[in-house]
């Protein structure tokens, strides 16, 4: 380990021995629960809950898998974006590696990372010359302030991302779902984003230590929204959800093949489709029932 990594973490154990007794980050959603719907997570999968801890405000939720290393979702309150997307400085999550270090998230000190660290979660170094690259459930461009843009770079909000779908259809689903949030709803709108594993055979990357998924969805909430929506929205609140393809080889089961796509992009299709028609796939892949938001984001007051 080297010397600025060790110091890092010396800092964060001194600090999260002092806040510890008050709050755990990583474990609960508790401290968290204002980024879902009527406070209510997702439930369905297992998982690390992290509490997403940056510059001393929480800024999104994620259900995190140790085996797996790599996000199965991350939830977050919309905000429309403001200024340019921050430079990626990469972080990484203390108390998946000490339970007792300071529940903020730590960017990448230069030099060999600490053997807990690298065992508890994914580094930089995975995903160099891997052919993926980092996909972020929870992305910059839905949020507004310097600060919320800047904590999604951490690699517990990423997963191995094709270019052709990560710079592709599921970058344009990011945007469309952009403008029809911030032009449409009224309130608060809530996204939750995630992964569908392969059914059998799991894909890694390149050094076995990082989990491919086989698709990427994504789903939002807008309880309270415009009426006046035009007639290609109507069916698209106060909730729409979408199955994007990481993989150019899976079946056409789920999301098929736009045949007419360009070169780079043909394969990463992205499928729109109703919360229940989602829940309904996410049933089927994980074996339980997933429910994303209570109630099926229930309007009622």
């Amino acid at each position: 380990m080297s010397r600025n990594f060790a110091l890092t973490l010396l800092v964060s154990l001194l600090t999260g021995s002092l806040l510890y007794l008050c709050t755990a980050d990583v474990g609960d959603f508790a401290p968290c629960l204002s980024f879902f719907h009527k406070q209510w997570p997702p439930k369905g999968l297992q998982g690390t809950p992290i509490c997403q801890h940056y510059f001393n405000q929480y800024h999104f939720a994620t259900l995190y898998s140790r085996p797996r290393r790599s996000p199965l979702f991350s939830g977050y309150v919309y905000t429309a974006p403001q200024g340019k997307r921050p430079s990626a400085s990469w972080k990484f999550e203390p108390q998946l590696a000490y339970p007792g270090a300071n529940g903020s998230m730590l960017p990448f000190p230069p030099g060999p990372v600490d053997q807990n660290v690298l065992e508890s979660q994914a580094v930089s170094l995975d995903y160099i010359n891997s052919t993926y690259s980092r996909g972020h459930l929870n992305p910059s461009l839905h949020h507004q302030t310097h600060e919320d843009r800047a904590a999604t770079f951490t690699l517990t909000n990423v997963v191995p991302q094709k270019a052709g779908s990560n710079d592709g259809p599921w970058e344009l689903l990011e945007q469309g779902v952009n403008k029809s949030i911030s032009a449409y709803c009224l309130g608060e709108a809530y996204i939750v984003t995630g992964v569908i594993p392969y059914r059998k055979d799991d894909h890694w990357l390149r050094n076995h230590r990082v989990a491919v998924p086989e698709y990427m969805w994504s789903a939002y909430c807008c309880p309270k929204f415009n009426n006046s929506l035009p007639e290609e929205l109507r069916d698209e609140f106060p909730t729409y959800a979408a199955i994007g393809r990481n993989d150019r080889n899976s079946t056409e089961e789920i999301v098929p093949v736009d045949q007419t796509a360009k070169r780079q992009f043909k394969g990463f299709d992205v499928k729109r489709m109703p919360l229940q028609t989602l829940e309904m796939y996410l049933k089927d892949r994980f074996n339980t029932v997933v429910s994303v938001f209570y109630e099926q984001c229930n309007t009622a007051d």
